[in-house]
Parts: C-alpha cells; sequence; structure tokens
C-alpha cells in the first residue's frame, strides 16, 4: 500500500515557517489526507508484536523511499531509519513506534485486527502514521530544509526494548533534538498536551516466584499452599506501599500475569507472579528493588513458603527539555488557538523507553488528544478506539515543530 497522492512543487524555504503554513501547509495536508487514514487503518488491521514488525517495517521503508528518504532497513532489528536534507546541516530527530498488544480487540470496527490477539491498543499505529505523513509533507520540501531530519521507526516499545536496539545500532548518533508524540485518551481530538520536566514514570518489570509444597486438595494443613501465599503476596505489597512508603512519592506494583498449579485438586508447590511497578521519584525508584525483595521474603516464610525475586528495571523518567516544548507549544497554539493546547500539571506513571532515546541529547513528546465526542477508553483496552481526526493535528504540528527548530535549533 503507498500513497498515491502526487509529489507537489517545492515550497518556500523553511526560513519563513508561518508563510509556508499558510500557503502551503493546509493544501498539502488535506490532499494526503484520505491516504493518511487508508494507511492507518491497514496498519490497524496487521498489527505485529514487539520484535516482529517485519510488514510494518516494509511498508514503512516503501511510503519513505517514496518521497525520497535515504532508508536503512533492519536497525534495532526491526527498525527503520530515514534521512533527508543536508548532510552538513544540524541533525533533528522524529521517533515513532510501532508494535502493538497481545490484546483481542473488541472494537467492532470495519478494519478491526486480522489477526487473533492481536490489537494495536496503544495507538502505535497512530504513531506510525503520523510519522509518515510528516515524511510526506517534508519530502516535498528535501531542497529547502537547512537541517537534516532522521525518523526512526522504532519496534518493540511495548517491552521496552525497541529503543535499546536501536541505540546499539547508532539510530541515535549526531542527533541534538529528538521529537516525539503519544495519542492521550484523556484529551479531546483537536488538542494536545504539554508538560516540562518529567512527563512519565521510572518502571521496572517485577517477577517473583512463590514455593511451596504440594499436597492434597483435602489436606492442605499436610502442605504449604503457593497459590494462597501468591494472594497474599499480591495483597500484602500493597498494603506495605501504603504504610511503608511516603505517599507524597507514589509507587503503583500491578500484576498482570499469575501462573500455577497443576490440577484442581493438588495443593500447588510453586507460582510465578509476573508484574510493573512505576515510581515518579528516581530516588525512590533505586531503593525499590531492595525494598520489595525484604517485603515478600517477610510476607512469604510468615505463611510457610519461601520466594525468589527477581527485578529489572524497565526504563528511566522522560524528562521533555523546555525549550524543545515550549517550541512545540507556541507551534501548537498557532495550529490549533490557545485554548486547544493544555499544559499538563503532573506526569503520567505510565512508562516510555522513549526516555532512552533522550540519553545523550535533549528531546520532548506531546500528548496528541484522540477522544471523540463520545469519549475514548484507556490506553491497551480492547475497544480503544481513537479518533482519526488526530492524525491531522499531529502531522500538522510535528512538521511545523520540525521547520521551527530549524530556523532557530534549541
Amino acid at each position: 500500500m503507498t500513497l498515491r497522492t502526487s509529489p507537489t512543487p517545492a515550497l518556500a524555504a523553511p526560513s519563513l515557517p508561518d508563510d509556508w503554513l499558510k500557503r502551503g501547509l493546509e493544501a498539502r495536508i488535506q490532499e494526503v489526507l484520505p491516504e493518511l487514514r487508508l494507511l492507518r487503518r491497514h496498519i490497524h488491521q496487521h498489527p505485529e508484536l514487539s520484535g516482529h514488525e517485519q510488514q510494518t517495517a516494509a511498508l514503512v521503508a516503501g511510503e519513505l523511499r517514496r518521497w525520497g528518504w535515504q532508508v536503512r532497513e533492519g536497525v534495532g532489528r526491526t527498525g527503520v531509519v530515514a534521512e533527508l536534507g543536508p548532510i552538513d546541516g544540524p541533525l533533528v530527530a522524529l521517533r515513532a513506534d510501532m508494535d502493538a498488544l497481545p490484546i483481542e480487540e473488541r472494537t467492532g470496527l470495519d478494519f478491526a485486527s486480522t489477526r487473533q490477539g492481536l490489537m494495536h491498543a496503544c495507538g502505535h499505529d497512530i504513531h506510525t502514521t503520523v510519522g509518515l505523513g510528516v515524511a510526506c509533507l517534508l519530502g516535498g520540501l528535501a531542497e529547502n530544509l537547512t537541517a537534516r531530519v532522521r525518523l526512526l521507526f522504532q519496534p518493540a516499545e511495548e517491552t521496552a526494548q525497541g529503543a535499546a536496539w536501536m541505540l546499539a545500532d547508532g539510530a541515535m548518533d549526531g542527533v541534538q533534538a529528538l521529537f516525539g508524540v503519544h495519542v492521550f485518551p484523556s484529551l479531546a481530538v483537536g488538542t494536545v498536551g504539554v508538560r516540562s520536566g518529567s512527563l512519565t514514570a521510572a518502571a521496572g518489570e517485577l517477577e517473583i516466584e512463590v514455593l511451596g509444597e504440594s499436597g492434597h486438595g483435602a489436606r492442605p494443613h499436610q502442605s504449604t499452599d503457593a497459590i494462597w501465599i501468591a494472594a497474599r503476596v499480591v495483597s500484602g505489597l500493597q498494603e506495605a506501599i501504603s504504610r511503608r512508603l511516603d505517599p507524597l512519592h507514589p509507587v503503583v506494583v500491578s500484576f498482570g500475569r499469575i501462573e500455577g498449579g497443576k490440577a484442581f485438586n493438588v495443593i500447588a508447590d510453586h507460582v510465578r507472579l509476573l508484574g510493573t511497578v512505576r515510581c515518579l521519584d528516581l530516588d525512590v525508584h533505586d531503593r525499590l528493588p531492595g525494598w520489595i525483595e525484604d517485603t515478600v521474603h517477610a510476607l512469604c516464610q510468615g505463611h510457610g513458603g519461601e520466594a525468589r525475586v527477581h527485578y529489572r528495571c524497565i526504563s528511566p523518567p522522560v524528562h521533555n527539555d523546555p525549550p524543545l516544548t515550549r517550541l512545540v507549544a507556541a507551534a501548537a497554539t498557532d495550529l490549533l488557538g490557545p485554548g486547544r493546547v493544555e499544559w499538563l500539571e503532573q506526569p503520567s506513571l505510565g512508562a516510555e523507553d522513549f526516555a532512552q532515546l533522550l540519553e545523550g541529547t535533549r528531546g520532548t513528546m506531546f500528548r496528541l488528544g484522540v477522544a471523540g465526542p463520545d469519549g475514548c477508553t484507556p490506553l491497551h483496552s480492547n475497544t480503544f478506539d481513537p479518533h482519526e481526526d488526530c492524525l491531522e493535528v499531529g502531522v500538522r504540528l510535528l512538521t511545523l515543530s520540525l521547520l521551527r527548530w530549524m530556523e532557530r535549533p534549541v
């Protein structure tokens, strides 16, 4: 599938981005929007899990080449990197993630996922399409660009591995500023959210193995029930957080998977818990692995069992650079009006491996409103259905932000 819109003549040089916007941006985005919607729906129908985005990457690479970008495939395993503009100019980058989630879609959409158990429930189909829309618009300005633009189409954001893979392959080498976007169901379509400083939480992956002693279901007193102990661990950790940690530094522990037992009439001797830990304060986050391990061991031993605890740091917080954030906010205000730009008071406890890409450079990520008149279900919901009008907002805002950065790199 390719964007069939015919290339238009080069527009005015981005030395006057507002003039360029008035004369050319609106016409170009309206021309390409119908194809972008079709492209997004195709991606939505064919989701791919983290690290398996081969078809999505091939589609992305083909579209980018059509618009004159220099493309490298297989960056960060299944990632795609493309560049456009003067080789000796300053380097600015945009990141879009491509992977889907292991969720069975229940939206009822005509273009719902065709792959059982897989769904774009976090909006990465929107992110990918927005990135391609920006590539389409900038492709008509190749001879006028005053900086080099690098597009990073990243795999495996949901498993917090893709950013590290791309870093290892040099995807961020030389980048002076990085822009990103994430859909936000709490904001109405046609609006955006911005925030300087901490945007997301630090996050970790938690694995707990509860060890007991098997026995007959009729005689639980002769065994050590690992399922019963695991239930105490799940509830006990939540209670300990509320009473042992400072409530001014929130910590969220959520378990998403429990495995244990072999038969309905046998007391289980082993249960595996998989979960995630989120925290805004880095000092608290650094202490959490030891605190969780001590708490879990105490809970298990108090009920006659044992435990093995494994903790993996997923991602640090996303730190939005203030000057870059102000640049995006000003562009959004000019495009949408001041009433449609919200300065977010609080960071999110969600995590983003976009933070790893910021190591060694500066960047900013904004929130793209996707709620329609009837609202929008939360991220990772099997009925998540972002309003497609967000595509136009995302493409216009990121294109203008990149052009303004070229005017005065900050």
